[in-house]
């Protein structure tokens, strides 16, 4: 029997929200990987009542795509009014329902769209509160601009991600995956794009304006990281007091006018711009493995390899990373063109990406290299006890009772273990190989190293 006018999907909902809870306790139950042993405690309270919101999250969605469904076909009675109307009224109503922007009302439109009718198991993972709303936003959005021929090679692939990552990490890994499989055609999406660039003066107030230049993202991320390192140099400078972003201004507005700039200091001078290029090998040295995986600019994304060739052939200021296209292992990482910071750091920034706290999407250039077995506890200064931290989580670390450690012959992954006893473990971005000299024969158990 429906009670207080309950709907069958509204029963429906609420025994699948039931479900979800009990499947939740049975995994704390059961002892699972981030439930620490003992009673449950107040966090588990609260990933009971985000397990709830999750389901009640997909029968949301459900209900949107039926109302947009419903309006489409009574656009009729908007006397002849164009699909554009039909939306734009339907994205008006449901924004002043729910008291949300219009722009929020148009996200949950599409995203509806996108579950119910192209995705489906996605749709699933979220009402069995495997995933999170966020994840499932991110999940069409980028998943929606892979051709449609080409979405069954991301789809399964993409709902796994959203499963086992948190929603920063998630929606990195869908970008690199969505990437790689569009890879073939990246060559001619940029040759496109790039015919395209220009430069474009917005005035601002107060006698200010803006100068914008649509290029390559890889020489804007150079030509950023240049003034960037160029206004640190001069932030050092006795009695120097303009911030960063002021003196990264000066620096390129100096540059485009003067061209050179004798008042910068030596050190200053002698900046160039430097960006990290990985490159699959088998990809750099072959056309027949070409499109098979693209060249990845940190920070940026993917390039054509034909311009991957062009920076790894000798341009300076650019470090090289190949890496083999099936393990991830890397096969040079081009010492002799590395800067300060010292190689050391360069290789632990890169094989991290972000700071290596649960969740954060700090890049690692923004970080402080930590030692996880303290440098005065004996730590070691080697890539197996480094990894990058931004300031808050670094002060976590060492306030905050957490015992951080990097997994002994993991390549980088670090594990988070909690006041509360739980463990979380983050992997790094790319993979770094772990040699170790063969086993000595005539080692003897009891013998010292």
């Amino acid at each position: 029997m429906l009670e207080n006018d309950d709907t069958p999907a509204d029963c429906e909902a609420r025994h699948d929200a039931d479900a979800s809870v009990s499947e939740r306790d049975e995994w704390f139950d059961a002892g699972g990987a981030n439930a620490p042993a003992g009673e449950r405690d107040a966090l588990d309270d609260v990933l009971d009542v985000s397990t709830l919101m999750s389901t009640f999250a997909a029968q949301r969605f459900q209900r949107v795509e039926r109302l947009r469904r419903d309006a489409m076909v009574e656009a009729d009675r908007f006397r002849g009014a164009t699909t554009e109307i039909v939306w734009r009224s339907l994205r008006l109503e449901l924004a002043a329902a729910l008291q949300v922007t219009e722009n929020t009302a148009e996200r949950m439109l599409v995203t509806a769209d996108g579950l119910v009718n192209r995705y489906p198991t996605m749709l699933d993972a979220l009402s069995h509160a495997r995933t999170t709303e966020r994840h499932a936003e991110a999940f069409v959005e980028l998943v929606d601009t892979v051709e449609p021929e080409l979405r069954e090679k991301v789809v399964p692939a993409a709902v796994e991600l959203a499963v086992t990552h948190a929603v920063g990490t998630f929606r990195r890994e869908l970008r690199r995956l969505v990437d790689t499989v569009r890879a073939a055609t990246v060559a001619e999406r940029h040759a496109e794009a790039v015919r395209k660039r220009r430069v474009v003066v917005e005035p601002g107030e107060d006698g200010m304006g803006w100068l914008g230049v649509h290029a390559s993202m890889v020489k804007i991320t150079a030509i950023h990281n240049r003034a960037t390192a160029t206004a640190k140099i001069l932030a050092t400078r006795d009695g120097e007091e303009r911030t960063v972003d002021e003196l990264r201004a000066d620096v390129v507005v100096d540059l485009l006018v003067d061209g050179d700039v004798p008042t910068h200091p030596g050190a200053a001078r002698g900046i160039r711009a430097t960006v990290a290029v990985t490159v699959p090998v088998l990809s750099l040295l072959d056309d027949e493995h070409a499109g098979t995986e693209p060249a990845v600019v940190e920070g940026v994304g993917p390039i054509p390899i034909a311009e991957a060739r062009e920076l790894c052939g000798g341009a300076e200021g650019w470090m090289r990373v190949l890496i083999h296209p099936e393990t991830g292992m890397v096969l040079s990482v081009g010492r002799d063109l590395y800067r300060p910071p010292k190689p050391l750091q360069r290789l632990v920034r890169w094989r991290a990406e972000r700071c290596s706290g649960p969740g954060c999407a700090i890049p690692a250039a923004r970080c402080q290299i930590d030692h996880q077995i303290a440098w005065e506890d004996g730590g070691r200064t080697e890539l197996t006890n480094l990894t990058p931290l931004c300031v808050g989580h670094h002060t976590v670390k060492h306030h905050g009772g957490w015992r951080v450690t990097q997994v002994e012959g993991s390549g980088g992954v670090i594990e988070w273990l909690s006041p509360g006893g739980r463990r979380f473990l983050v992997q790094p971005e790319r993979t770094v190989p772990m040699f170790r000299p063969a086993p000595d024969p005539t080692y003897r158990g009891d013998a010292p190293f």
